[in-house]
C-alpha cells in the first residue's frame, strides 16, 4: 500500500471530534502501520499520545490510555507495559466504585494481551473482594492455561475466601490430572473442606482416572484419601469417585470398593452410576451382570424407568433382555414386559409376562401388551392378552378396560397408555370398599 494512504489516513483522523475516537485511531493507524513494516508507526502513536494528553476529562483519558496500550503493545509490549503502568497509577486515584470498575477493565486488558503478572498485580488492588476474587480466578486460569504450575499454586495460597478458594483448587486439580499429575492432584483433594466441591474434584479425577488407563494402585489411592477426610465429606467424595468410575466402565473395582461404604448407602452409587451412565447400555448392562438379590431388583427397576422416561430405543433390547433372564421379582418382570411391549418385541414380552405370578401385577404386564397390540391394530390379539389374567378380579378389570379402549379407538378417540394409572386407581378403590 502507497505511503500516501497511511499519510492520508493520519490526515484524515485528525479531524474526528471527539478525543477519545481520535486517539485510538491513531493507535489503530500506527499498529496498521507496523505490520506493513512503514517506520513513520511510531509518529502516529505520539500523535495519540498528544490527544490523551489534551483530554480533559480523567475516566475517559485513562481508557484512552489502556485503549492504546493495547494496540501499542502489540508493536512495543516494553513500553506498553510502562503506558499501562501510568494508567494503573492513575486509577488507583479515582473514587470507589469507579476505582474497581477500571481495575478490573485493566486487568482484562492484560489478560487478553498475556500479561498475566501484570494482571495479578493489577487485580491485588481491586477493594471489593468479590470482583478482586472473581478476577484472582481469571488470572489463576491464565497461569493454568500456559502450564505455570509454580505460579498458579503461588496465588492458590492467597486466595483464601469460600467458595473461591475452593473453586480455585478445583481448577488446579483439573489441570494437574490433564498432565496426570496424580500426587499434586491427591494433596490438593486434602485441602478441600466443602463437600459439594470435593464430590465435583472426585468426578474429574474419575474421569481423568479412565483416560490415563493407570493401574489399580492409583485408583486405590483416591479411594484411601476419600476415607482418609472427615467422615461425611469423605464418604460423599468416595461415593462421588465410584459414581464417576463406574459410570466410565470401571464396575469390577466399584464392586470391590463398595465394601467399604455402608450397605445403606451401596444403593445411591448404584443408582448414581445409573444415571451417570444412561446413554451407555454397554456399562449398565455390565452393572447388572455383577449385581445379585435385592440389589439386583432395585437396580434394575431403577433403570427401566429410567428408560420407561423416553421413548423406547432398541439400542436397550439387550440389556432389557438380560434384567428380565436375571430377575425373579415381578415388578422387574412387569416393566422388562412393559419395554419389550413398546418396542414391538410382543411375543418376547408375553414371555415374560408369562413369569408374573401376582394378579395385580400380572394384570399391569398383560394390560402392557394388551396396548401394543391395539396400537398395532391386532383387537383379537389384545383380547387374548386381557384373557391371560386368570384373576376373576383382576381378569375382568383388565378385560373391561381393553373393551373400552376398543371402543374409542372405534370411535376414533386417541389410545392412551395408562393401564398402570387406572389399575392403581381401582386397586385403590378396592381397598376401600
Amino acid at each position: 500500500m502507497p505511503d500516501d494512504v497511511y499519510q492520508e489516513a493520519l490526515r484524515l483522523a485528525s479531524n474526528i471530534h471527539d478525543r477519545y475516537l481520535r486517539a485510538i485511531t491513531y493507535s489503530k493507524i500506527g499498529y496498521y502501520m507496523y505490520l506493513a513494516k512503514k517506520p513513520g508507526y511510531k509518529t502516529a502513536f505520539k500523535y495519540a499520545f498528544n490527544v490523551i494528553g489534551a483530554i480533559d476529562n480523567p475516566l475517559v483519558g485513562v481508557r484512552a490510555l489502556m485503549g492504546v496500550g493495547a494496540y501499542l503493545h502489540r508493536t512495543n509490549p516494553q513500553v506498553a507495559r510502562k503506558v499501562f503502568s501510568q494508567a494503573h497509577e492513575t486509577i488507583l486515584g479515582f473514587p470507589d466504585p469507579l476505582r474497581d470498575e477500571l481495575l478490573s477493565e485493566l486487568v482484562m486488558k492484560a489478560l487478553e494481551l498475556g500479561s498475566v503478572d501484570d494482571a495479578l498485580f493489577y487485580a491485588s488492588d481491586i477493594e471489593d473482594s468479590t470482583k478482586r476474587n472473581d478476577f484472582l480466578l481469571r488470572v489463576l486460569g491464565a497461569y493454568l492455561e500456559r502450564g505455570n504450575m509454580r505460579k498458579a499454586h503461588l496465588l492458590l495460597r492467597r486466595i483464601t475466601d469460600e467458595p473461591w478458594r475452593s473453586v480455585a483448587i478445583v481448577e488446579t486439580i483439573k489441570w494437574h490430572l490433564k498432565r496426570e499429575e496424580f500426587g499434586s492432584s491427591i494433596r490438593l483433594l486434602s485441602e478441600l473442606r466443602d463437600g459439594n466441591w470435593l464430590s465435583e474434584a472426585m468426578r474429574e479425577v474419575a474421569v481423568h482416572l479412565k483416560g490415563a488407563d493407570v493401574p489399580r494402585e492409583t485408583y486405590e489411592k483416591f479411594v484411601d484419601i476419600a476415607l482418609t477426610l472427615s467422615t461425611e465429606h469423605g464418604m460423599e467424595a468416595l461415593e462421588s469417585l465410584l459414581v464417576g468410575l463406574g459410570s466410565q466402565g470401571e464396575i469390577d473395582f466399584v464392586m470391590d470398593m463398595l465394601r467399604k461404604i455402608p450397605p445403606a448407602r451401596r444403593l445411591s452409587v448404584l443408582k448414581g452410576i445409573v444415571t451417570s451412565a444412561a446413554d451407555r447400555e454397554g456399562v449398565m448392562l455390565k452393572l447388572v451382570e455383577s449385581l445379585g438379590g435385592r440389589e439386583l431388583d432395585e437396580v434394575s427397576a431403577f433403570i427401566i424407568d429410567k428408560l420407561l422416561s423416553f421413548p423406547a430405543d432398541r439400542k436397550y433390547l439387550g440389556l432389557v433382555l438380560r434384567i428380565g433372564e436375571r430377575s425373579v421379582n415381578d415388578a422387574v418382570l412387569v416393566k422388562v414386559t412393559t419395554y419389550l411391549a413398546r418396542l414391538g418385541e410382543l411375543e418376547t414380552a408375553w414371555q415374560f409376562a408369562q413369569r408374573v405370578r401376582g394378579h395385580y401385577l400380572r394384570s399391569l404386564a398383560f394390560g402392557s401388551i394388551a396396548v401394543a397390540k391395539l396400537k398395532a391394530g391386532d383387537i383379537d390379539g389384545a383380547i387374548d392378552a386381557a384373557l391371560e389374567v386368570k384373576d376373576p378380579k383382576w381378569g375382568s378389570w383388565l378385560l373391561s378396560e381393553i373393551l373400552t379402549k376398543i371402543l374409542e379407538l372405534h370411535a376414533g378417540g386417541g389410545l392412551k397408555e395408562d393401564i398402570e394409572e387406572r389399575a392403581r386407581h381401582q386397586r385403590a378403590m378396592w381397598e376401600k370398599h
